[in-house]
């Protein structure tokens, strides 16, 4: 007969989105997850587990040390400076209390998007071209057009809307002036490719990391005479609950051939930046039909109702992992690299 296993006292940490506007407004919390996200995460984890919810705020660091949880599961983004995604990680590892996903340097340099390219391109993993603008008067080489403007610290498509695509030295330029005022950091000008895109789930460590079934982005399912980029338009104003757009195919419908090639670069880039536990990758094909990564997400959103195109639940549900299930997984993996027995 199967023992059954004893609840853990498990942290859970988030950062709420407002609901109301607030300075600063815009974008500013795209990152941060609404309460029925939370309440799902919350709802998962206490199936099996006594949950402690602390919210990723200044009084974060006194409620963990107070509670001292078994193990803390992490979902915090952060607001402030270019390594908050680390400082609830870096908290908890100054407690040593156990925690879910990748460390604060790896989160560090996975949400610097130029910094992440510079550990693929030394190994020796496909990411486009690119270069890192903090000045609009200094002139630098630029790889050709069409080009992709990002901030080069930001995540959930914040700054890179529809106008991100440029083909002109006009556009480029106000792009980059876009980048640089509105988010007050220096922009990464990355090479277009013209193929398809895909974003890969990866669960996992070691030899047990799994590659989850590919999710691929069809751009020809958005609105007309828009760019086939996957925009912040795409993400949060054409794609809704109430209309979701039929953007999305998982499994992907790929050779297998192309399917492993996506599967080892994905494999690649999560060994090079020391991912953990989780990670979503995003992958773009070059004119060439070869794949290459785009950026790391080792945060990877996780909106609970399916009409919402979350697209890690959606490749776990193709896989026949449920939801709840899916929470708890990750929990699993990370109590089994911790060496603990929920």
């Amino acid at each position: 007969m199967k023992e059954a296993r004893a609840p853990m006292n498990v942290g859970f940490c988030f950062n709420l989105k407002r609901t109301v506007e607030e300075p600063p407004a815009g974008d500013c919390y795209a990152e941060w997850d609404d309460e029925e996200t939370i309440e799902a995460v919350r709802s998962a984890l206490s199936r099996r587990h006594r949950v402690i919810p602390i919210e990723a705020d200044e009084e974060a660091f006194e409620k963990f040390r107070h509670f001292r949880p078994d193990i803390v599961f992490n979902m915090a983004e952060g607001l402030h400076g270019v390594s908050r995604e680390s400082q609830i990680p870096a908290m908890l590892e100054m407690l040593r209390i156990p925690y879910t996903g990748s460390d604060p340097l790896t989160l560090a340099l996975c949400l610097d998007k130029s910094r992440a390219k510079e550990v693929l391109s030394y190994h020796g993993i496909p990411t486009p071209p690119f270069t890192v603008v903090q000045d609009l008067q200094k002139k630098r080489e630029l790889p050709p057009f069409p080009l992709i403007v990002k901030p080069i610290s930001e995540g959930s498509s914040k700054g890179v809307g529809n106008s991100a695509l440029v083909r002109t030295p006009k556009e480029l330029r106000e792009q980059i002036s876009l980048v640089l005022t509105r988010y007050c950091q220096p922009a990464l000008v990355e090479k277009y490719l013209p193929g398809r895109e895909f974003t890969v789930a990866l669960l996992g460590n070691g030899p047990d990391l799994q590659v989850l079934p590919i999710v691929e982005i069809q751009f020809h399912r958005l609105p007309g005479n828009i760019n086939p980029i996957y925009s912040f338009e795409a993400k949060w104003i054409w794609d809704t609950v109430e209309k979701p757009l039929e953007i999305f195919v998982c499994p992907a419908k790929v050779s297998q051939n192309l399917g492993r090639k996506i599967q080892a670069v994905c494999k690649a880039a999560f060994a090079a930046l020391r991912c953990r536990d989780w990670c979503r990758i995003d992958i773009r094909l070059d004119a060439s039909g070869e794949p290459h990564v785009l950026e790391l997400n080792p945060l990877p959103g996780i909106l609970p109702n399916p009409d919402a195109n979350s697209c890690f639940p959606k490749a776990a549900r193709t896989a026949g992992i449920s939801y709840d299930d899916l929470i708890n997984r990750v929990l699993d993996i990370a109590c089994q690299r911790y060496g603990l027995q929920p």
